[in-house]
């Protein structure tokens, strides 16, 4: 990632950086891109746990985002690090869980950064981005509808705080 300094740094987080974060990166990345705001901003994703690093978005994700122009081929998983607090302006967790686990590693003085994707972006007191493994195929789809909608709106709303 660049270190460009009028970048505004957002770092995606689920559990295991596989399906949920890789989503998030990849759909804001691209509604970045159209947006012609690529200067603009900067994405990437992460997981709490170390269980796939290395490995690439699940087949799933992958496919479903394809069929909607995105590409998350490049994508690998990564574990979140100490750096990324400093680094990044927004942390956001796709689900309480991962939430919290992100709290308890955060530097007190860095913890404001972590946030909830879907109450940051729009609202949603559930908040919760569902893991589609429990929803099987359909279960992506979904979630991609869901990202698509909270990347969308804060999106939106960093824009409206930039200017």
């Amino acid at each position: 990632m660049s270190t460009h300094p009028a970048r505004k740094r957002i770092l995606f987080v689920c559990l295991g950086n596989i399906c949920r974060s890789p989503l998030a990166h990849g759909v804001f990345e691209h509604q970045v891109a159209e947006a012609g705001l690529s200067d603009s901003f900067e994405a990437d994703s992460a997981g709490t746990a170390a269980w796939h690093i290395g490995r690439p978005p699940d087949a799933r994700s992958v496919s479903v985002a394809a069929r909607r122009g995105i590409d998350l081929t490049t994508q690998r998983a990564r574990q979140v690090t100490q750096e990324d607090f400093a680094r990044f302006d927004l942390i956001l967790a796709m689900d309480m869980a991962n939430h919290q686990a992100l709290l308890e590693i955060a530097p007190d003085e860095l913890v404001h950064k972590v946030q909830m994707f879907l109450r940051n972006s729009t609202g949603d007191t559930a908040g919760e981005v569902p893991d589609p493994y429990y929803g099987g195929d359909d279960g992506f789809e979904q979630v991609l509808d869901l990202v698509e909608d909270g990347s969308r709106t804060l999106l939106a709303r960093l824009n409206q705080i930039e200017r």
